[in-house]
């Protein structure tokens, strides 16, 4: 018998393709610079947490409970494709078409370059896949009908990737894309209307009711409620350690973000940051002391 057919069948049989680290390491920045760590992993879990939900994040309309964004194909993310993850950050919908509640922050998500999903798909691909059920959400009677979500969307949701303002240079631009879409900063620090919608017209001016019905500060250069009187220094200090410019620290859920989230940007990419913040609107809002 020939093993020329056996040695054909062999070479047209698929191979899995090799995982590209490059995406795969510049998805893990990504992922950290998105704050996923935070909300995803329950806190002070060990490994089998990783990115396995279940946090509770407390709000007006009941409890949410993040879900497991690992690559176990039955309980997390695993079997989900390359357009099936865009669609989720881009336009707030799941696989199997239901609408998310926007404390999944894909209001903000929605302008995340496809480029960045992918490489960010592509780390969360890479790390260990853990088999837990997602945990129902507790919430009001009034929140708990998915259906009502088609329409909160047609009011408050704008879906779309950022588009670099020509008008100002490189830092800015990556400033804005981190702190309004990647970073989501909006999502905690701009208060919200009775249906939970960002209030544009003061963003980023503090909001009394935050998550966990935590008050979080205005992070607009106001020179009394904000953060007008810091300097660069002062808010460099603030993204990469968490100390204030009392010299006292962060609390409550912005330690994590500083824990997982700012401390692990490049300096370039806190600079960025700081050079938008502070070329924004001062926001009379929630104090920033």
């Amino acid at each position: 018998m020939s093993i020329r057919p056996i040695l054909c069948l062999i070479v047209l049989l698929p191979v899995a393709a090799p995982a590209d680290d490059a995406a795969v390491e510049r998805g893990a920045y990504l992922v950290a610079a998105g704050g996923c760590t935070s909300c995803h992993t329950i806190k002070d879990g060990d490994e089998s947490d990783y990115m396995a939900g279940g946090r509770p994040l407390q709000s007006p309309f009941g409890t949410f409970y993040t879900p497991n964004i690992t690559p176990d194909t039955e309980t997390g993310i695993g079997g989900w494709s390359e357009s099936e993850f865009i669609r989720a950050f881009r336009e707030g919908v799941a696989p199997d078409g239901a609408h998310y509640y926007p404390a999944f922050p894909y209001t903000s998500y929605t302008g995340i370059t496809d480029d960045d999903l992918l490489a960010m798909k592509a780390y969360l691909d890479s790390i260990a896949p853990v088999n837990r059920e997602n945990r129902e959400h507790d919430l009001a009677w009034f929140a708990s009908v998915r259906m009502a979500l088609a329409g909160w969307k047609l009011l408050y949701f704008d879906p779309g990737v950022f588009e670099p303002d020509p008008d100002r240079d490189a830092t800015w631009n990556r400033g804005a894309y981190l702190v309004r879409h990647l970073g989501h900063c909006g999502e905690c620090h701009t208060p919200r209307n009775a249906l939970g919608a960002l209030d544009h017209s003061k963003e980023l001016g503090g909001n009394p009711n935050g998550p966990d019905r935590d008050a979080v500060p205005n992070i607009t250069p106001h020179e009394v409620s904000g953060i007008g009187r810091w300097s660069a220094s002062d808010l460099s200090d603030l993204l990469e350690i968490g100390m204030y410019p009392d010299g006292d620290f962060v609390g409550g859920s912005m330690t994590d973000v500083v824990d997982h989230n700012t401390s692990k940007l490049t300096a370039d990419d806190r600079r960025a940051i700081i050079t938008y913040l502070e070329s924004l609107s001062p926001v009379a809002g929630e104090s920033g002391e």
